[in-house]
């Protein structure tokens, strides 16, 4: 008997529980949700039906080996920095948290993008 996946709808409010479960993220985008901190993502839902976080080298290993998952790959590119998260953390928002933090954190000690300012045209 297979594994029943988590249908999209409902991971989707997994991700926006786990969002609103920490106090400084804000989950952004229409399409595909994400959160962000000076210029710099540090979680998105891909659109291909997961969560994907971002986290320290040492942090990074320890999900992996833990959870037994690996790194995001997007349109054939490894994201060295994001491990995709499976769907029993996700359903455990508190289990999760703590990662989530990790990830805010790390961002935070990021040096901040530059912002794109509205440009004038001729």
């Amino acid at each position: 008997m297979e594994k029943q996946e988590i249908p999209r709808e409902e991971k989707i409010k997994l991700y926006n529980n786990l969002v609103a479960a920490h106090p400084e993220a804000e989950c952004k985008g229409a399409t595909i949700p994400y959160t962000s901190l000076n210029g710099h993502m540090y979680s998105y839902f891909t659109k291909y039906n997961f969560v994907a976080l971002r986290l320290p080298v040492d942090e990074r290993a320890i999900f992996i080996d833990k959870y037994k998952t690996k790194l995001v790959e997007q349109y054939g590119i490894v994201q060295k920095e994001y491990v995709a998260v499976p769907d029993s953390p996700l359903a455990k928002t508190a289990e999760l948290l703590p990662y989530f933090d990790i990830s805010y954190k790390y961002v935070s000690t990021l040096k901040p993008k530059p912002t794109a300012k509205g440009r004038k045209k001729d």
